[in-house]
């Protein structure tokens, strides 16, 4: 089945090592705490052993529409990438996501990191008719969740100032 990509990025005025050591670990809930249309906030992390970082580590997404999906980190190149599956997709999403591929890229910009988000979806037969307008939703989505990643690196770099 035929994929589908979707990227964000978002310039930030950070160090790039302090982007990607920063955002690696940092608590999903806080990250993706805003809900976009159709796609809801995190609520939770479920099953996830020690500091999120470590290839091959899983751990259980939870949604605020209860939906789940099952998270694994396929990669990491600090500072420049680390890269992530999505399966065992439940809850609403079910009907359109088979599978997705996610990576986060940070690269030098200005004096700043370019933080850029990127998903390939494999969706599902019904998925792929609604992948326009689910691909406006994630945009949206992905853009308010690098604004909360700005915030947070930002937050971070005055505290220890």
């Amino acid at each position: 089945m035929a994929t589908i990509t979707l990227s964000e990025f978002r310039d930030v005025p950070v160090p790039v090592d302090e982007a990607f050591d920063r955002v690696l670990p940092h608590p999903l809930p806080e990250i993706f705490r805003r809900r976009r249309l159709a796609i809801p906030p995190v609520r939770a992390v479920r099953r996830q052993r020690g500091e999120w970082g470590t290839v091959g580590q899983t751990r259980t997404i939870v949604t605020a529409d209860r939906g789940t999906v099952v998270e694994t980190l396929v990669s990491t190149d600090r500072p420049h990438s680390f890269g992530y599956t999505i399966s065992d997709v439940r809850g609403p999403m079910k009907p359109l996501i088979a599978t997705a591929d996610g990576l986060w890229s940070f690269e030098p910009a200005g004096s700043g990191t370019r933080i850029t988000w990127t998903w390939v979806l494999t969706p599902t037969p019904v998925g792929r008719v609604a992948m326009p307008a689910f691909a406006v939703m994630w945009r949206g989505y992905a853009r308010q969740a690098l604004e909360e990643v700005e915030v947070i690196l930002l937050t971070a770099s005055r505290g220890r100032g």
